[in-house]
């Protein structure tokens, strides 16, 4: 048995697996395969608007927003908003907690001004930076919600200041209850929580559409408008992750939304994090405040112990225990389909390793 830990692409629902398999052979006794159907047709059309309708109901947002299914990773985001919003004589606020923020904000710095909030790379992104004001005349703001690798999560939100509010939530989207009209721009790598690698999600308000820098060159891959306009099919979409992403939207509304998957999420991680707690063999990074309930991660003072605790996780069926290459340690997910057995299994096999090693 696989006990699938990894950051992403990460563990599905078990009938996601089964329906999408089930596609591939053959769509809906249409007799042709999910890979193969034309995307201008009504058939994925279908799925396409359904996939779309379900993403905005289960987020509550309301009909300001548009919502967009796009090719190119939550990495192409880094550069397409600020090639759509921020002005050469503008400035951006960006919040650098780790890896990814301070990715956004190389990109951003290519088309105007980035103003930074805060950092955390003091100790080595193991909180979150709080106290920060917004200065006036910003343009918009980025926050990296979740973030995979350090193991930190955002549990506020920055004031506006009459600024546009923009979120990287690839590693936590649908993980819990939040106003999510409160942004004006959400976007995420659907291969954590949404579905599978290929496809990245947009939730984007028209009054943000409004701000785009006029008299600017946006090639047509890259300007927002043109998406919302061809209704995600300005080029031939990936059909079958956006196909993945419905059948696991289906599976989080027939669960019961955010408010039946937030519970099960929150005791998941304190049944970890309890464990480390708990056991001196294993040492947590993040700040207590500021864990993240998807990605888990911590270290072991002992380092003569690192190997052997990865032999016992491999030898057991842990899947993706081993940290993030850039900063080493270990790391497990807990992303909405990994069930609670696969995080009890985790901790006994912890407990007992520390009996023996301890």
């Amino acid at each position: 048995m696989k006990y699938n830990f990894n950051s992403g692409p990460s563990i599905l629902p078990q009938t996601v697996y089964e329906q999408a398999s089930q596609a591939i052979l053959d769509y809906n006794n249409t007799g042709l395969s999910i890979l193969e159907i034309g995307h201008r047709t009504p058939i994925f059309e279908g799925i396409l608007d359904e996939a779309s309708q379900l993403a905005r109901e289960l987020m509550g947002l309301s009909n300001d927003y548009e919502i967009l299914f796009l090719h190119g990773g939550a990495t192409t985001q880094f550069l397409q908003i600020p090639y759509n919003f921020l002005g050469a004589s503008e400035t951006a606020a960006y919040l650098d907690c780790g890896t990814w923020g301070t990715k956004a904000i190389k990109e951003a710095k290519a088309f105007g001004t980035v103003h930074l909030l805060g950092t955390s790379k003091d100790k080595n992104y193991s909180y979150i930076p709080k106290g920060y004001t917004i200065p006036d005349g910003i343009k918009y703001i980025h926050i990296t919600s979740n973030n995979t690798i350090e193991g930190t999560q955002q549990n506020s939100w920055p004031e506006k200041n009459g600024a546009y509010l923009v979120a990287d939530m690839s590693s936590d989207i649908l993980s819990r209850q939040m106003d999510f009209n409160n942004f004006d721009l959400i976007y995420a790598g659907a291969q954590k929580n949404i579905g599978a690698a290929g496809v990245t999600f947009v939730a984007v308000k028209k009054d943000i559409i409004s701000a785009t820098v006029p008299d600017r060159h946006i090639p047509s891959m890259l300007d927002y408008r043109k998406h919302i306009d061809n209704g995600s099919m300005l080029n031939t979409p990936p059909v079958f992750a956006v196909y993945v992403c419905l059948l696991t939207l289906r599976w989080l509304k027939a669960l019961g939304g955010l408010q039946a998957i937030e519970p099960v999420n929150n005791q998941k991680a304190k049944l970890l994090y309890d464990t480390l707690d708990t056991l001196p063999v294993f040492t947590p990074t993040v700040a207590l405040e500021d864990r993240s309930v998807m990605n888990v991660v911590w270290i072991m003072e002992n380092k003569t112990l690192e190997d052997a605790f990865l032999a016992t996780c491999k030898e057991a069926g842990m899947v993706g225990i081993k940290g993030h290459r850039s900063v080493g340690g270990f790391r497990a997910s807990l992303y909405n389909a990994l069930p609670l057995s696969s995080v009890q299994a985790l901790t006994d096999l912890m407990t007992d390793f520390a009996k023996k090693n301890g």
